[in-house]
């Protein structure tokens, strides 16, 4: 077992580090600290410090770019999102992540395929209030919704700029949401110290600063690219996630 020292320095590179990569392309990072955390604290303690760090990083990276957001899109987002958060507190929904991994996996892998799923886009009303529920949900279930969220984005038309932006924006909403979900139905474990969360703060602001530096020095055409590579990653990833979390819960 890691001593406490060494786990929350593992939980502050890793937070730099993962905000380093989604300043660039506006994704993934979530997801990767997710798991990272999660291997190091109980669920629980990984799932609050999760929300808080991406936050963080979120809103900042929202307020860098904030010229590029689009609030026309932030009205129905939020619809969305509420009617969410309101159908898992009425449920009483615990986070179950083995099957939300599954369908979000599958849910991008299928939206590299189909013409009707490949339509989705950001900008149309309907797929907005579309995007806050379903974005919302998965945030609130399974953590983390990048490879859903990107789908609403990438078939947008926008730029690389606005489509990190408005992604921070959206997920600066979700990320709120889902810390004051936890703290009506989930009590935090005891092992988080009080000191870790200016940490993570700190390194997640200073990995989305550094992120956003890359991403103005990148193309438009090599940005759609590789954020199409990367969704198919973190989708074959969840899948497998989700696979070993529902054979343990077989097995065990």
């Amino acid at each position: 077992m890691l001593a406490p020292t060494l786990i929350w320095a593992l939980v502050t590179i890793s937070a730099f580090a993962t905000s380093v990569l989604s300043g660039i392309v506006g994704m993934a990072g979530g997801m990767v600290l997710l798991v990272i955390l999660i291997s190091l604290l109980p669920v629980s303690s990984a799932m609050v410090l999760h929300a808080a760090t991406q936050f963080t990083a979120n809103g900042s990276r929202a307020l860098l770019l904030r010229k590029h957001i689009l609030w026309a899109l932030l009205p129905l987002y939020l619809v969305g999102a509420l009617l969410a958060i309101g159908l898992a507190t009425y449920m009483v929904l615990i986070p179950e992540p083995a099957w939300v991994l599954l369908l979000i996996g599958a849910f991008a892998w299928a939206g590299q395929w189909s013409q009707s799923l490949g339509g989705l886009n950001i900008t149309k009303p309907v797929t907005t209030l579309v995007c806050g529920f379903s974005v919302t949900f998965a945030q609130l279930i399974a953590g983390a919704a990048g490879p859903l969220l990107d789908l609403f984005y990438l078939n947008s038309g926008l730029d690389r700029q606005a489509v990190v932006a408005n992604k921070a924006l959206t997920q600066t909403l979700g990320h709120c949401l889902r810390m004051a979900y936890y703290g009506v139905l989930i009590s935090v474990n005891s092992e988080l110290v009080w000191w870790i969360f200016p940490l993570v703060i700190v390194a997640a602001i200073t990995g989305t600063q550094t992120g956003v530096k890359i991403l103005e020095r990148w193309h438009d055409v090599g940005f759609q690219r590789i954020s199409r590579q990367i969704i198919l990653i973190i989708a074959t990833g969840c899948i497998l996630r989700g696979v070993y979390l529902l054979l343990l819960t077989e097995l065990f």
